[in-house]
């Protein structure tokens, strides 16, 4: 095996740094549960220290005191700083280590006559619980072992140093082994966790986005739009339905093939406009983790789009969006395309227009004005009612 692979408990680093936040995770969910154990025995020994119980004297009572404060500051800023625990989690790792391996060789240096036992116990512990690389965990723990081991000889008697000896030798072995193989299953759960996650949003992806124009399918548009509009209860939403004029004569004239690049450029054209298009903005619609107001454009079927974006409450400059698009259609050319004609209607959501229905039905009457009046061209609903009231 590879020494860079060993490293990485069998695999590259480039897997192993595809999995560094679910490994994070779980090594601050570990720290907290070690954390907590431990300051839960420190405490113990304080009972037991304070009643002279099973032969822990009243003299340690400050040592345990000290070690259970620091604990209890540790638990606090695992629980209270979660964003610099997650920043550090790699710190608070060794830090833990530190606190827990320097427990245990202190305990041992205070009880001269007896073989160390918790020290052991701690060795195994982090082996079993904490993941980072394996020639890293295992110099801290061949070195805080070596750190142990010259307290034995310079505090105890050289039979009980030696005994110390033996079982460390045994215990670092079998735990340091231990390490590489629990670790390695443990990453290699997470790698086929985070392999599933990524089939999963592909299928999603697949699923929502219409595969000719690369736009939002009909259902995943209508889904998103809430949630769109819920976030932004406060903005000037625009929806705009646009249909494609001449649609059939071209599939007649020029064939599918052509009809279906018609569609595919008319999608290009909107999510161009609109500065969408990022295989990240797939990957932000299919969450809904909207860190922004994200225009959102779908196609209906056919040749029928629609789209949704978020504008100032100005509404010429809703219209002169609406006019760059129909112009950038318009400018299409393409072998025998020679521009995309479209109508375009468009409405005002209101606020609480979350499962747009009215609003669809709204765009839908501008856009059979556009239809009607010449083709080619757009209407606004908020103009079709201006109209209607002037002729009453």
């Amino acid at each position: 095996m590879h020494l860079n692979s060993f490293d990485y408990y069998g695999y590259d680093k480039d897997t192993y740094l595809d999995s560094r936040g679910m490994v994070s995770k779980a090594n601050r969910t570990q720290i907290l549960l070690l954390n907590t154990w431990f300051a839960i025995m420190v405490l113990c020994y304080i009972l037991f220290s304070g009643m002279n119980l099973f032969g822990v004297t009243q003299e340690r009572v400050g040592f345990y005191a000290v070690y259970f404060a620091i604990s209890v500051i540790f638990e606090c800023i695992l629980i209270f700083l979660k964003k610099f625990s997650a920043k550090y989690d790699f710190l608070l790792v060794y830090t833990s280590i530190a606190i827990l391996l320097s427990y245990g060789i202190l305990v041992s240096k205070a009880h001269p006559y007896m073989p160390a036992v918790i020290y052991l116990i701690l060795i195994t512990l982090i082996s079993l619980m904490y993941i980072h690389t394996m020639w890293r965990i295992t110099a801290t723990l061949i070195v805080a072992s070596g750190i142990f081991i010259y307290c034995s000889y310079r505090y105890k008697t050289f039979s009980i140093a030696y005994n110390d000896t033996y079982n460390l030798a045994i215990v670092l072995t079998i735990s340091l082994g231990l390490h590489y193989m629990f670790q390695r299953n443990r990453l290699s759960q997470f790698i086929l966790y985070r392999q599933n996650l990524l089939i999963q949003r592909e299928l999603e992806i697949k699923s929502s986005f219409d595969a000719l124009s690369g736009l939002l399918n009909r259902g995943y548009f209508f889904s998103v739009s809430e949630k769109t509009l819920r976030r932004n209860e406060k903005g000037c939403n625009v929806l705009c339905l646009i249909d494609l004029d001449g649609f059939k004569q071209i599939n007649d004239t020029f064939g599918h093939q052509m009809g279906d690049k018609a569609i595919q450029l008319t999608g290009k054209t909107m999510l161009s406009l609109f500065d969408l298009g990022k295989e990240s903005d797939k990957d932000v619609v299919v969450s809904c983790d909207f860190k922004s107001i994200k225009p959102i454009v779908g196609r209906l079927g056919g040749d029928e789009f629609i789209v949704l974006f978020c504008a100032e409450k100005d509404l010429d400059t809703v219209k002169e969006k609406l006019k760059s698009l129909l112009t950038a259609l318009n400018g299409i050319s393409d072998g025998p395309l020679n521009g995309i004609h479209a109508s375009l209607g468009a409405t005002l959501v209101q606020n609480d227009e979350y499962d747009m229905d009215a609003a669809y039905k709204r765009a839908d009457t501008a856009l059979y004005k556009s239809k009607r009046t010449g083709k080619n061209q757009i209407h606004f609903y908020e103009d079709e009612a201006h109209e209607a009231e002037a002729e009453a």
